[in-house]
């Protein structure tokens, strides 16, 4: 949109928040440059980027002429552009210019765009409160997204008034008035899966690369044919009045698929990565994992009869007990009484200590009854202890992002990391054997899906 559309209060929140000289200096600032060389030259061979504010006539010139490679030579590039834009153009123009290029998140370039897309209405339209949260998206669009994360957006925003106060944009009065929480979103689309996802997903990209370099391409691992099986899955299989999550990982930690809840726009709390819940038989993985490195074999007889472990006496669903049976049946049958004697016999801390080798990332406790799943655990952490298990034992860390450009160019590129191994492949191996006789002919036959 064009300058004079552009709402004072716009223009004063982002001078203020991204550069309070704007409207002083030829294009650099220079205690700013200076402290980015400093750093650069601090940092240089430790791989670490380069830091340092860049002004507002800077960021222009980086994204419109520059690439993304992290250097003092690009910074010094950088600055030398912005000076030769100060003489050509006018600040209105290159304030009008950056707040039409600059990325706010979501797919959101420009302000009208962002307008749009959080509040439902032209940017000409913004309030001082809808121009403080918009200015705050510009640090790290994906943190302080307020469909994201409306508590950090409104903290954001509040920032944002108290620095416009400081440097005399408004008054502090006004600044104290002014309720970034009183904004009124736009309504999302009906049951939008996908934003379970791309909620997690996005904010790890603060991790990996500078958000604030360029407008990004961001290339996901979702499937969406199987998000969408996914989600008919969850509306199938829930019953009415509970909620489901779902999360599908590939061997190297991809996430295919991930829903949270029945319906994202009723809740966006994400059940498969924050809720805990108790994995029940699932949980007997570890159990499992335990014997089998600990020497135990699948073709290994043991004893299902009655167990009492201080003073607990564990049952099998059957009501009944089968005497011997081999290691590998124990398991497929999912038989209570043999998974509380391996458990006892191991130690109830080493089969925690396994779960957690595994990923869990929540309180295991060593009571007798844990060998059950008695400990809340999160659905991605079980997940991704199974996708190790298929991975011959070597570790998988769940993650959403492939690849990242800018302009053009590559500046992030997914590499996995196979230097952790858990347990010796024979031992993988041997629990994949016992998995792959659940699914064939024990209490997991109902996950033979295409088979």
């Amino acid at each position: 949109i064009k300058y004079d559309q552009i709402p004072q209060v716009m223009k004063d929140a982002i001078i203020a928040v991204e550069d309070r000289r704007f409207e002083s200096h030829w294009g650099v600032d220079p205690l700013g440059l200076a402290r980015a060389v400093r750093t650069g030259i601090a940092n240089r061979g430790t791989g670490r980027r380069l830091q340092g504010a860049s002004t507002i006539t800077q960021q222009v010139a980086r994204t419109i002429f520059l690439s993304n490679k992290y250097d003092i030579g690009r910074k010094m590039r950088e600055g030398v552009l912005a000076l030769a834009m100060e003489r050509k153009f006018t600040k209105d123009q290159i304030l009008e210019l950056y707040l039409n290029k600059v990325y706010f998140g979501g797919g959101a370039y420009g302000i009208d765009a962002a307008s749009r897309k959080f509040f439902g209405h032209p940017a000409t339209n913004l309030s001082l409160a809808e121009a403080a949260v918009i200015a705050g998206l510009v640090k790290a669009p994906s943190h302080y997204s307020p469909t994201a994360d409306a508590e950090a957006a409104v903290d954001r925003a509040s920032v944002v008034l108290d620095v416009m106060a400081e440097t005399g944009k408004i008054s502090q009065a006004t600044a104290d008035a002014t309720d970034p929480r009183t904004v009124k979103l736009a309504p999302e689309p009906k049951q939008n899966s996908v934003r379970y996802f791309t909620d997690w997903a996005l904010p790890q990209l603060e991790v990996l690369i500078d958000e604030d370099q360029a407008p990004l391409e961001v290339w996901t691992t979702l499937d969406l044919n199987m998000q969408r099986a996914a989600d008919e899955a969850i509306r199938r299989n829930a019953p009415a009045g509970a909620q489901g999550a779902l999360v599908s990982l590939d061997r190297d930690g991809a996430v295919r698929a991930m829903v949270g809840g029945k319906d994202y726009v009723s809740s966006i709390y994400n059940r498969a990565t924050q809720a805990t819940r108790q994995p029940g038989s699932a949980f007997k993985l570890f159990v499992y994992l335990t014997a089998l490195e600990g020497g135990h074999r699948p073709d290994d007889m043991v004893l299902d009869e009655p167990i009492t472990i201080n003073g607990w006496s564990p049952r099998n669903n059957s009501r009944r007990n089968s005497g011997e049976m081999t290691l590998r049946s124990a398991f497929a049958y999912s038989i209570n009484t043999v998974a509380a004697k391996l458990g006892q016999e191991a130690g109830f801390g080493a089969v925690a200590n396994m779960a957690r080798r595994f990923g869990i990332t929540t309180p295991v406790n060593t009571q007798p009854a844990m060998v059950l799943g008695t400990s809340n655990v999160r659905l991605i952490d079980m997940t991704r202890a199974f996708a190790s298990v298929s991975n011959k034992g070597v570790a998988v860390a769940p993650y959403g992002i492939t690849r990242v450009t800018a302009n053009g160019a590559v500046i992030y590129q997914h590499e996995v990391d196979t230097s952790q191994v858990l347990v010796a492949p024979y031992v993988a191996a041997q629990m994949t054997d016992l998995l792959q006789t659940a699914v064939n002919t024990g209490t997991a036959r109902a996950a033979q899906i295409g088979r």
